[in-house]
């Protein structure tokens, strides 16, 4: 069954510009949907395994999973133990359970994210997935990627390519409708817990 969730309560600050509102959004998320169909088609990776990455790409993931009519329910990933930046950033307030429905051994895994910056949040989420097993392959499909890689990696299917000056952060709100902000969403929306941009 595909998970449900709530948004954080806590505030998540001040917006200071929409960067994407929800139908750019959601054109975005069409377009991944049907960049993944044709990937997995051409690598042979059917039926694959869809993992969403907690907060933000959990939300992305779920709209993917629906609009790729995948059968096998959605996993998620919480990374906070396993980001190489813990002891200096802290916890996340709301750490939340992994889960993943079936075993990942020698299975084709898509890993889903919002933003991609510095690869440091997959980097963790990869350790996370294997600590459950050996997957056949890993694909990765963020909603957007931005400049300031700190690691090689790479996603296979990007549905935005931001332009923002040093020091801007991007963050995805929501759960729904989900639009993208330069800086935090506005009060009263949540926002995906690596938006920031790692």
């Amino acid at each position: 069954m595909t998970p449900t969730h709530t948004p954080d309560t806590a505030n998540p600050g001040p917006a200071t510009a929409l960067y994407r509102d929800a139908a750019a959004v959601d054109a975005a998320i069409s377009d991944m949907a049907q960049a993944l169909d044709t990937l997995l088609s051409a690598r042979g990776a059917r039926p694959p395994l869809m993992i969403g990455i907690h907060t933000g790409g959990v939300w992305v993931a779920e709209r993917l999973h629906r609009l790729l009519a995948l059968a096998e329910p959605l996993g998620y990933l919480d990374i906070s133990f396993y980001r190489d930046d813990f002891t200096r950033i802290g916890m996340h307030p709301r750490v939340r359970p992994s889960h993943l429905p079936v075993a990942v051994d020698d299975r084709h895994i898509v890993l889903v994210d919002d933003v991609i910056q510095s690869g440091r949040t997959i980097r963790a989420a990869l350790n996370v997935l294997f600590d459950y097993g050996r997957p056949a392959s890993v694909m990765l499909a963020v909603l957007a990627e931005r400049s300031g890689r700190e690691l090689p990696i790479e996603p296979n299917v990007v549905g935005l390519h931001a332009d923002l000056a040093h020091g801007e952060h991007l963050k995805l709100a929501g759960p729904g409708p989900l639009s993208l902000y330069r800086g935090s969403p506005p009060v009263g929306r949540a926002s995906g817990a690596e938006g920031a941009g790692p």
